[in-house]
C-alpha cells in the first residue's frame, strides 16, 4: 500500500511516490504557493541571532 500524505498547502491527500513529481505537494500550484510564502518570509527557522563582527573589534 502506497504512503499517503497531506499536501502542506491545501491539505489534499497525496500519494508519496515517484509518479508524483510535485511531492509532497499535490500540484505545481501548491508548490509555488509554498515557495512564495518562503520568499515573503512567512515561514522562519528559529535560531540564535548571528554575532555582530563590530562587537568583536571593540574588545
Amino acid at each position: 500500500m502506497p504512503t499517503v500524505v497531506d499536501c502542506p498547502t491545501c491539505g489534499k491527500k497525496v500519494e508519496w511516490s515517484e509518479k508524483n513529481k510535485y511531492r509532497p505537494f499535490c500540484s505545481e500550484r501548491c508548490k509555488q504557493i509554498d515557495l512564495g510564502a518562503w520568499a515573503e518570509e512567512k515561514y522562519t527557522i528559529p535560531g540564535a541571532a548571528p554575532a555582530d563582527p563590530l562587537d568583536e573589534e571593540k574588545q
